[in-house]
């Protein structure tokens, strides 16, 4: 079960400072209105993920078992080319992600609808977490219940600490975000060779 915990909880924090759609919206309506009514949208992938997540585990509930080492092999794939990308900006200095939204805000409405039309979580749930999901589940449901709890609880507090950073002093700064995106890139390199392995070594994948 600790396994499980650490892995949701280590790509859930890879994810979170990640620059992408959601990081860009909040930061800038948090710029823009202040963290106190921003601080909503930090539960977004709560309401957000949900479908996504039922969607990914029918697809991948009714795929061939044949097909479900290929589905490891994309999702350790997946996670290398993401990891590779944020060292890519790492080394960049490229810590500002996507031009902040001009949209009027809607906080966690807003942040919701953001999320289900980023292609992120549809990938992340369908090649790495859907797949881990449903093997966790089916050696124990506690094992299921600690990857949902580990990442939501990364993911929610993480998100809350960008905002109320950002609310704070306008933004991470280019040194604060250089350094986590460093560390977004160890933490998704190193589930991408786990991940690798497990599919290398013909580990069950459910």
């Amino acid at each position: 079960m600790l396994t499980y915990l650490v892995i949701g909880m280590t790509y859930a924090f890879a994810s979170a400072v990640q620059p992408g759609p959601l990081q860009a919206y909040i930061i800038s309506q948090t710029i823009r209105h202040g963290w106190r009514r921003t601080l909503p949208a930090a539960c977004s992938p709560l309401l957000s993920d949900g479908p996504i997540i039922v969607l990914m585990l029918v697809v991948l509930t009714h795929l061939p078992a044949w097909l479900i080492p290929a589905v490891r092999l994309a999702g350790g794939l997946l996670l290398l080319l993401f990891a590779f990308l944020a060292a890519r900006t790492w080394w960049r200095h490229d810590a500002g992600g996507p031009a902040p939204s001009t949209a009027r805000p809607r906080s966690l409405l807003g942040a919701t609808a953001v999320n289900l039309m980023s292609p992120g979580p549809y990938l992340g749930w369908s090649l790495v977490m859907g797949p881990l999901l449903l093997k966790g589940w089916s050696e124990a449901p506690a094992n299921g219940i600690a990857l949902l709890a580990g990442f939501y609880g990364v993911m929610v507090s993480s998100m809350a600490v960008i905002i109320m950073l950002a609310g704070t002093a306008r933004g991470l700064g280019p040194r604060a975000n250089r350094a986590l995106i460093g560390c977004s890139a160890l933490a998704l390199a190193g589930l991408g060779v786990w991940q690798l392995w497990a599919w290398a070594a013909g580990i069950p994948a459910r």
